[in-house]
């Protein structure tokens, strides 16, 4: 999956919600060691940054090299690209070995995962007991009654330029496999519901569609999803292109152990 981002890599920094903080917290809460973290899909380190501020170590991979030129520097956070022709082994051992994190986040992108893979690196990953995956996503954006409608026209537009996987995070997650013991963040098949607060400019709002996949695979269509006249009416709905708004991000997370 890693050539969906690697052309829009620059966009996401400025773009993308940033989580809460109070997120990472209950995660840490629920973890007795807080030794090692592993943030995979990890794009520019936005999340890996917020778990570093709870445990001593925290290694950020990705399978684009052009997303982790983009992570943002923090001393306790090692970036790793991870090639999606690395061996399970390989991964496994430069990340530290069996049986030795803490903690595993994936924020916005398990979606795009080969699972079943995944999950067994997962499993092989995670300290016994104790350990933890978290998984989150968010799906929707709540403006105000006037700019949701218009949201909602644009995004069916984009739809024919989604890869398949898309619908887990289209579904909040809710039809995500996730086989794994529920720590009182959601659990398989009952997503936790959260928000995420942001105040955003419209052109910080447009850099985010622009940093979608679909509109990016569009327009190596030949199809520009970010016309002037859907801009315009982009603009229109905001209120000007000068108002910064208070809105929300839907979000959704899964979170567990190792069933024993």
């Amino acid at each position: 999956m890693a050539g969906l981002f690697d052309q829009q890599a620059d966009l996401y920094l400025d773009a993308r919600p940033t989580y809460p903080s109070h997120w990472y917290s209950m995660l840490a809460a629920r973890t007795p060691r807080h030794s090692l973290a592993l943030d995979v899909g990890t794009g520019n380190g936005q999340a890996a940054i917020g778990v570093a501020e709870h445990y001593d170590a925290v290694v950020g991979t990705d399978v684009s090299e052009a997303q982790l030129q983009h992570a943002i520097p923090h001393p306790k956070v090692t970036y790793l690209y991870t090639p999606s022709s690395i061996s399970d082994d390989d991964f496994l051992s430069s990340i530290g070995g069996e049986n030795s994190v803490d903690l595993i986040t994936v924020a916005q992108a398990v979606h795009w995962f080969d699972l079943p893979k995944f999950y067994s690196l997962v499993s092989r990953l995670l300290r016994r007991p104790g350990g933890i995956l978290a998984v989150w996503c968010y799906n929707d954006i709540v403006v105000s009654p006037t700019f949701d409608p218009v949201m909602k026209r644009f995004h069916d537009t984009t739809l024919p330029y989604w890869n398949p996987n898309i619908q887990y995070l289209f579904d909040g997650y809710k039809t995500l496999p996730f086989p794994f013991e529920s720590v009182g963040l959601g659990s398989e098949g009952k997503p936790l519901a959260l928000d995420i607060p942001k105040k955003l400019t419209l052109e910080g709002f447009l850099r985010m569609l622009r940093s979608w996949s679909a509109v990016v695979t569009a327009k190596d269509q030949g199809v520009d999803l970010l016309s002037e006249n859907v801009v315009k009416g982009f603009e229109s709905a905001w209120g000007g292109s000068n108002l910064v708004r208070s809105i929300a991000y839907k979000a959704f997370m899964l979170a567990g152990k190792v069933k024993l």
